[in-house]
């Protein structure tokens, strides 16, 4: 057995051989065997060997959660997103989670087919019906069925805004390199208007000196 556990429950914590862990709950962190500074509040664990994590229900058989002091606090930081099996963490932008890096091209321009809608929640979701702005996940997946997260049965669950803004990004610039080139060959078409302005007033000006000059005129003796 490990040292300094803190087990609260019917076979909380019955197998671990690990230290520092904490299990609230009946059968709380009885799947773990090893694994050191967990914590398990109504999760039985992972068999496989895990450190520092924290497991809160089970995945599946609870469908809410509620956390007061969250809603109206001010806070600076990275958004969390909710990962596989209701994992908590945020994007990883770092190219070293990637692969298969390339520039985004003309798949971009997908975005460019959706449908922005104005819409309420149901009532039972937003009991206040604020009016909301967004896309509707089932229109979505029809553009492009990588804009869109699924649930546990592969339905169409919630837009990936965080992909419709990087679309909407390679768009913008897209755009911002032809007014780029617009302006260069518009600037370009005004040196040369000039500098054939310039030159008709060279020949005018020519022209009429030689209208202003005496004629001399040669009589044969």
């Amino acid at each position: 057995m490990g040292n300094d556990n803190t087990a609260i429950g019917w076979i909380a914590l019955a197998c671990s051989t690990g230290s520092n862990n904490i299990a609230l709950g009946a059968f709380a962190g009885s799947y773990t065997m090893a694994g050191n500074n967990n914590i398990y509040i109504g999760n039985v664990g992972r068999m496989a060997r895990e450190d520092g994590q924290i497991r809160i229900g089970v995945f599946g058989l609870h469908t809410g959660t509620y956390i007061a002091g969250i809603g109206n606090a001010a806070v600076a930081g990275s958004p969390v997103v909710v990962g596989w099996q209701g994992k908590l963490g945020v994007t990883m932008s770092s190219a070293q989670f990637k692969e298969a890096i390339k520039p985004m091209d003309k798949a971009s321009e997908a975005i460019l087919a959706l449908k922005p809608v104005t819409f309420h929640y149901k009532k039972e979701v937003d009991p206040d019906g604020i009016p909301q702005f967004g896309l509707v996940a089932e229109q979505v997946a029809k553009v492009n069925p990588d804009l869109v997260a699924r649930d546990e049965d592969g339905k169409a669950y919630t837009v990936r805004y965080d992909a419709v803004n990087a679309m909407l990004l390679n768009e913008f610039l897209k755009e911002h390199r032809k007014v780029q080139e617009l302006e260069a060959n518009a600037a370009k078409q005004q040196k040369q208007i000039e500098t054939l302005t310039a030159g008709l007033q060279k020949v005018s000006a020519q022209l009429e000196l030689s209208k202003s000059a005496p004629q001399t005129v040669l009589n044969n003796q």
